[in-house]
C-alpha cells in the first residue's frame, strides 16, 4: 500500500491519481499518509494534506498542525477549514496576528464558532485582499456587534468586495441592518451592488418581491423595497391557462421552503456568490452548480431532506390520482404546494415522460452526453463516477428533440419505497388511469467550455416516487406535472422562458 501512495503523489497527474485513491481508501491510509508526511518534500506535503482532507482524516490533520510552520501549516489549516472540524482557538488566534497568509486564518476563524476571535478578524475589515473574507468570517461567527461596521463600509466598495460584505450581512442574520440597506438601495446606481442589496434584503426579511422578467431590474428592485411591507401569506395570482396542458401564473410571497438558493461561499473562494443548491425545509438536497455559462450541468446529492414536499400537498394528492388535463381545479388544489416555493413566475406543464430507472453511472445521460458532444478536442472529465449525481434516478430514454437531455432526481431513496404502494399504482395505470407525479423543473442551456451548446432539462421529484417507479416498470410514459420557476431557467433576456418552452414542448401530454 505504501508503494501505491508513493506512486499516486508522484504521478504525472497526481491530483487525479490521489482522487482515485480517495474513492476507496484502505483503513490504514491515514496512518500511511502521516508517516509519509514526516519525510516528504514541500510539494508532496501539499498533496498529502489534500488527500487527508479528501478522506476526512481530520484527527490526523489536527495532529500534524502543532509541529508544522510556514506554508505547510497554511496548507493544513486550509484543508481543515470548513464545517466538519474545529481548529483550536489558541492556534487561530496566533495565526490571525502572525501568519503571512492571514486570509487562510481569517477563513478558518469564520468556521471556528469562537466569537472571541471576532475582534482579531475585524482588524482586517480594511486590509486589501482580506477585507471581504474578514466580513464573511464575522458573518459566519454571527458577530452582530460588527453589523454597523460592515454596513458603513458598503458605499465605498464595489465588485466582489461589495458582494462579500452583503453576503456577510446575510450570514449575520441581523435584522437591524434592514433599514440601512433599504436606504443604500435608494441611492445606489450600479446594477451589481443593487442586486447584492436586493439579495441581502430577501434573506434578512424573508420576503421575496416578484420582479418583472424584462425591463430595468434596478428600478424594479428600488420600487419593490421603497417602503416596508408587512409579511403576507403566499398567494397565486395572474393564472392563465394556455391550453389543456399548460398554464402560467405568478406566486407572490412564496414561503421559500423549497427552491434553488446560493450557497455560502466556499473557504478560499474569490467569488462570494457562486455555487447553488436545491434546498428543502432548510436542508440542502442537491448541489446544483453555478451560473457560469460554460460550466456543464451537474447535480450532486448532498443529503435526503427530513421533510418531504408531499407534506405540503394536502388535497392535491387526491386530485393527482387521475389527471387527464391541467384543469382549474388541479391548479387550485396545487396552491398549498406552490406556496411553499420561492416567489416568481411559473409555467405549469402536464407532460408524459418516457422514463427508465438508471443505477449505472455509465448508462446515465450525465456521462453519455460527453461522447455525444460536438467537440474536436474532447473533455477532460470523462469519468462516469465523477459525473454521477450520487443516487439512482430516472431519465428520459431518448434525448428531447433539439437535442436536450432529461433527468428526474429523487428526494428520497428509490430502493426504500413501499412495494405495495408501487403495485397499487401499477394497477391503476394498467386500468387506464393516469396518476401524476409533481416535479420541480428547470432548464439549462450551457456553452460547455465555450465549445459546444448543451441543453439539460432537470427535474426533482416533489411528489410521486412510487408513481414514477410504477410507470417505469410498466414501460408506459409517466404523467407528471412540471412546476417550472422561470427565474431558475436559462433563457435569452428578451424571453426568459423560451428555452424552457422549447425543451418541455415535445413532452406535453396528449
Amino acid at each position: 500500500m505504501t508503494e501505491l501512495l508513493v506512486h499516486a503523489v508522484s504521478a504525472q497527474d497526481p491530483w487525479t491519481a490521489l482522487e482515485r485513491l480517495a474513492r476507496e481508501p484502505p483503513d490504514d491510509l491515514p496512518e500511511l499518509v502521516r508517516a509519509r508526511y514526516a519525510v516528504a518534500a514541500r510539494e508532496e506535503r501539499r498533496r498529502l494534506s489534500w488527500l487527508l482532507g479528501r478522506i476526512g482524516a481530520w484527527t490526523v490533520l489536527l495532529g500534524l498542525l502543532p509541529g508544522t510552520t510556514g506554508p505547510d501549516a497554511m496548507d493544513l489549516v486550509r484543508t481543515l477549514t470548513g464545517p466538519d472540524v474545529r481548529i483550536p482557538e489558541d492556534h487561530l488566534a496566533r495565526l490571525l496576528t502572525e501568519a503571512e497568509e492571514v486570509r487562510v486564518a481569517v477563513d478558518a476563524a469564520g468556521f471556528s464558532a469562537e466569537e472571541s476571535l471576532a475582534p482579531l478578524v475585524a482588524r482586517h475589515l480594511d486590509t486589501p485582499g482580506v477585507r471581504g473574507p474578514a466580513a464573511i468570517a464575522l458573518g459566519r461567527l454571527r458577530a452582530t456587534a460588527y453589523t454597523g461596521e460592515i454596513v458603513a463600509r458598503l458605499p465605498g466598495l464595489a465588485g466582489l468586495e461589495h458582494g462579500a460584505f452583503t453576503v456577510a450581512l446575510e450570514l449575520m442574520g441581523d435584522p437591524s441592518a434592514i433599514p440601512s440597506l433599504r436606504a443604500l438601495l435608494a441611492r445606489t446606481p450600479e446594477p451589481g451592488p443593487v442586486w447584492n442589496l436586493h439579495h441581502a434584503l430577501v434573506r434578512l426579511t424573508g420576503r421575496e418581491p416578484v420582479l418583472p422578467l424584462t425591463g430595468d431590474p434596478v428600478e424594479a428592485i428600488r420600487r419593490a423595497w421603497a417602503r416596508p411591507e408587512p409579511p403576507s401569506p403566499p398567494r397565486v395570482t395572474d393564472v392563465e391557462r394556455l391550453d389543456a396542458v399548460r398554464a402560467r401564473l405568478i406566486l407572490r410571497d412564496g414561503a421559500g421552503r423549497i427552491g434553488i438558493e446560493h450557497d455560502p461561499p466556499s473557504p478560499g473562494s474569490s467569488w462570494p456568490v457562486w455555487d447553488k443548491s436545491l434546498v428543502m425545509a432548510g436542508t440542502p438536497v442537491y448541489h446544483v452548480g453555478s451560473d457560469c455559462g460554460t460550466c456543464e450541468t451537474n447535480l450532486r446529492l448532498i443529503g435526503w431532506p427530513d421533510e418531504q414536499a408531499a407534506a405540503l400537498s394536502g388535497r392535491l394528492r387526491e386530485t393527482l390520482r387521475d389527471v387527464p388535463a391541467l384543469t382549474a381545479e388541479l391548479i387550485d388544489a396545487a396552491a398549498p404546494l406552490l406556496g411553499g416555493l420561492r416567489s416568481g413566475h411559473y409555467l405549469l406543464a402536464l407532460a408524459d415522460l418516457d422514463l427508465e430507472h438508471v443505477d449505472d453511472p455509465e448508462a446515465a445521460w450525465w456521462y453519455r452526453r460527453i461522447a455525444l458532444r460536438d467537440s474536436e478536442e474532447g473533455f477532460a472529465d470523462d469519468d462516469p463516477v465523477t459525473q454521477w449525481p450520487g443516487t439512482d434516478h430516472f431519465q428520459l430514454r431518448a434525448p428531447i428533440p433539439g437535442p436536450a437531455y432529461g433527468a428526474v432526481l429523487p428526494t428520497r431513496p428509490l430502493d426504500a419505497l413501499a412495494e405495495e404502494t408501487v403495485a397499487g399504482f401499477e394497477g391503476d395505470i394498467e386500468a387506464g388511469r393516469r396518476p401524476a407525479a409533481v416535479l420541480l423543473t428547470w432548464g439549462e442551456v450551457i456553452d460547455v467550455e465555450a465549445e459546444c451548446e448543451e441543453r439539460f432539462l432537470v427535474n426533482v421529484i416533489l411528489d410521486g416516487h412510487h408513481k414514477l417507479t410504477a410507470y417505469a416498470r410498466r414501460n408506459i410514459p409517466a404523467r407528471a406535472l412540471l412546476v417550472c420557476r422561470v427565474e431558475d431557467s436559462w433563457g435569452p433576456p428578451e424571453d426568459r422562458g423560451r428555452w424552457l418552452r422549447e425543451m418541455t414542448g415535445p413532452l406535453l401530454a396528449t
